[in-house]
């Protein structure tokens, strides 16, 4: 998509046994996408630095053009995951720095996961990479993008913007779109007095005031489909939701947020007279190499499981989308 198109995404994080990771992608129209298993032999080449040829195996969605996985999201065996979502106005990549690693865009998800375990050896990457100005081809421009990586000990933000490359810790666990993600954080605190308890007379004792119904403790808990209402939206619901611990209740239940914050064909319009809308939605159980998604013809739960592939291979395992309805 070329830059000031309106992808917006949501992703978030979620511990509870195991670490699952994901996201809604949300766009005016498909991309190509398919869910890609990169095996630890596959060559991933890059402009300006050398061939990886042996590195960590990983499963997302992408795009897949001249052979090359161009993803959106992935996790790798480790268990370190890492999304793109659309950071329009406020992304900006850079000319080559000699003393960096130049890394495009579209290369930052493969470089991270194919070397990290850890968030904090993502980090540590980070410090030396300059986010290339360079696009894939040039039928395939640019995406202004930020990224969310995490593991089951912490996640960060990383943005490429003018000052250069700023790196946030993320308490929440929650990224969205623009604006960045300092002012996200700050914005939570207009939130302090939500809560998902029945809710008590905090407005004078002396005046008889009850709920009228369950749910008032949440009351001005945003519902719109903008990235700062997504975001609030989102950290509520994740920081309160209740799950078993058993694996279909938790895939269940993060699909279950990702539908909250989802958008339905015809609700939200672009500028160019388009409807955005939740192309598809992805949980990814990080610990174990489990990729569930739906697409917004189908809502039934599919799973691929990217330890049913030999791993050790050259090839690139790609799975198109079921899109088919399903009733029963």
């Amino acid at each position: 998509k070329e830059e000031g198109d309106d992808l917006m995404c949501t992703s978030f994080t979620y511990v509870n046994q195991d670490f699952y990771f994901g996201r809604n992608l949300d766009l005016d129209c498909g991309f190509g996408e398919e869910v890609v298993i990169t095996p630890r032999h596959y060559p991933f080449t890059f402009h300006h630095k050398e061939t990886i040829t042996n590195h960590y195996a990983m499963i997302g969605m992408a795009t897949v053009i001249d052979n090359t996985p161009l993803y959106a999201e992935a996790v790798n065996e480790k268990g370190l995951g890492m999304a793109g979502l659309q950071f329009s106005q406020n992304a900006v990549y850079f000319p080559y720095k000699e003393d960096q690693d130049n890394i495009a865009s579209f290369e930052i998800i493969p470089w991270i996961l194919s070397q990290c375990e850890t968030v904090h050896q993502a980090w540590q990457l980070l410090e030396h990479v300059n986010i290339l100005d360079i696009a894939f081809k040039e039928s395939v421009p640019n995406s202004p993008l930020h990224w969310i990586i995490a593991d089951k000990e912490q996640a960060i933000v990383v943005e490429s913007v003018q000052e250069g490359l700023k790196v946030y810790e993320n308490p929440i666990g929650v990224l969205t779109n623009n604006p960045p993600f300092d002012f996200h954080r700050l914005n939570l605190t207009q939130y302090l007095n939500l809560t998902k308890s029945y809710p008590e007379n905090r407005f004078d004792k002396s005046i008889d005031l009850k709920p009228y119904a369950v749910g008032m403790g949440a009351l001005g808990l945003p519902g719109d489909a903008s990235s700062v209402s997504r975001f609030v939206k989102t950290a509520f619901l994740k920081h309160n939701l209740y799950s078993d611990g058993t694996e279909s209740d938790n895939v269940q239940q993060y699909f279950r947020v990702l539908q909250q914050v989802a958008m339905v064909k015809g609700t939200v319009m672009t500028d160019k007279d388009t409807m955005d809308h939740t192309l598809y939605s992805c949980c990814i159980n990080a610990t174990k190499g489990i990729y569930y998604y739906t697409t917004y013809e189908n809502a039934a739960i599919q799973k691929i499981s990217m330890h049913d592939q030999d791993l050790n291979d050259t090839k690139l395992v790609q799975f198109a989308l079921n899109r088919q309805p399903e009733i029963f």
